[in-house]
């Protein structure tokens, strides 16, 4: 059985009911979620990346591929070395790597401080520790991995705010790391969503996300 079936069993036997309260609950505590207090601004149309962990990267990237201002979003893994930057060695928990996104962003459209928002309010959970849902393992941790120092500071202090703010109710395990490097996932995990929209843990666990952040940042959706 491969890593992809065992995850698919497990939602199965799992069950739907465990599942969507856990969402609905997730959903309804991000009501009037704060904007970063800090934050980058310009008006120079430009390219620039955010690399974000939070869980399997088929939703993460189905997320930030439906956000304005998002240029290209690809599945991968960080956190690791070159020679175990594949998914089956990846899935065993041991190589340090996580399921990341590298997201490729006009920040004069979107600044990083709003695909923080987005990743905090609707792509994951950052309360849950070396887990995301059904999947469990260091592999799913959630993390942020910045490229430089302004994005170090952007982030740390939005999760000082969230924290202050009490938004989750409990405190946000979200690592905040230097990338090291970012290694493209196989191309069979590429666009995942989109290509298997009616697959069960894509439906459980991927298409209320989408409904969250349409529903939750109209100004920022796009419908690709």
């Amino acid at each position: 059985m491969t890593t992809i079936t065992r995850r698919i069993f497990s939602i199965l036997m799992l069950g739907a009911f465990l599942q969507l309260p856990a969402m609905a609950a997730f959903g309804a505590a991000q009501a009037n979620f704060p904007s970063p207090l800090v934050d980058e601004t310009t008006s120079t149309p430009s390219r620039q990346t955010a690399v974000l962990a939070g869980g399997c990267f088929w939703g993460v990237q189905a997320v930030f591929q439906h956000v304005k201002g998002v240029i290209r979003a690809t599945s991968g893994y960080a956190g690791g070395t070159a020679n175990t930057a594949a998914y089956e060695t990846v899935s065993s928990g041991k190589t340090g790597h996580a399921e990341s996104v590298r997201i490729e962003y006009d920040p004069a459209q979107v600044s990083y401080g709003q695909l923080l928002k987005v990743y905090f309010s609707a792509a994951h959970d950052p309360t849950q520790l070396n887990r995301q849902g059904p999947d469990t393992g260091p592999q799913y941790r959630s993390a942020i991995f910045f490229t430089n120092t302004d994005q170090q500071r952007i982030a740390k202090a939005y999760i000082d705010q969230l924290q202050a703010a009490g938004v989750f109710g409990r405190p946000i395990v979200t690592q905040v790391v230097p990338l090291q490097g970012f290694f493209p996932a196989e191309g069979y995990h590429q666009d995942y969503l989109k290509k298997h929209p009616y697959n069960p843990y894509i439906v459980i666990n991927d298409l209320p996300k989408l409904e969250q952040l349409k529903r939750q940042f109209p100004e920022l959706y796009v419908d690709k």
